[in-house]
């Protein structure tokens, strides 16, 4: 299955989640897209809430159905709660750090800068965006590239980081101290309607 690649407004209206997690794409229009989104209504069944649940995570992290699927399976053998270990293992992957970092300002514009090999880990360069980080690595973007406009706008707009990383200005890098806690992610999201959607 092919990335996708279209609007990301398009895909947050369809399931009514800022997947951005800033609420923009919500603000003006707070319905479905296409030329009907504003008549669907009805209540949706079980298995309605579980799929919609499950996309709503999906296009938030910005993956494909069968990496979702990888990772919930690898959630599944840890120990814990099966919910939470998959939401953890998301909140690991290199893109999603180097967003939360504020090195960019989507989740789509972090997959980019660690594509094109801006990005190191532990002072090597990591070029997978999927690639799992661990407590205690160091996040950092390439010397050389320390001073890209797109990197240095989006730290300007940084009011404040997650309490699982810390941020050293100085040398543009951060540690990723420990795996979150559920309550410091997304509280709009419920992680056991993913888990019934795939224990069927």
């Amino acid at each position: 299955m092919s990335r996708y690649t279209g609007s990301s407004y398009k895909q947050a209206r369809r399931v009514g989640f800022s997947i951005s997690e800033t609420g923009k794409e919500l603000a003006r229009r707070p319905f479905g897209p296409g030329q009907h989104g504003q008549d669907r209504k009805g209540k949706l069944s079980d298995y309605g809430n579980q799929l919609k649940e499950k996309q709503k995570v999906r296009f938030m992290y910005g993956l494909n159905e069968r990496q979702f699927r990888k990772t919930f399976e690898e959630a599944a053998k840890m120990k814990g709660i099966q919910g939470t270990n998959f939401l953890r293992l998301l909140e690991s992957r290199l893109d999603n750090l180097v967003f939360r970092i504020g090195f960019a300002s989507t989740r789509r514009g972090a997959r980019q800068l660690v594509n094109h090999g801006h990005v190191t880990v532990n002072g090597k360069k990591v070029d997978i965006p999927s690639y799992r980080v661990k407590p205690g690595d160091v996040i950092s973007i390439k010397e050389d590239d320390k001073n890209m406009k797109v990197v240095t706008e989006s730290l300007q707009k940084i009011t404040r980081r997650v309490d699982f990383i810390t941020y050293d200005e100085g040398k543009m890098q951060a540690t990723y101290v420990r795996m979150p806690e559920r309550n410091e992610l997304n509280a709009d999201i419920d992680e056991a309607l993913i888990v019934e959607f795939y224990n069927k």
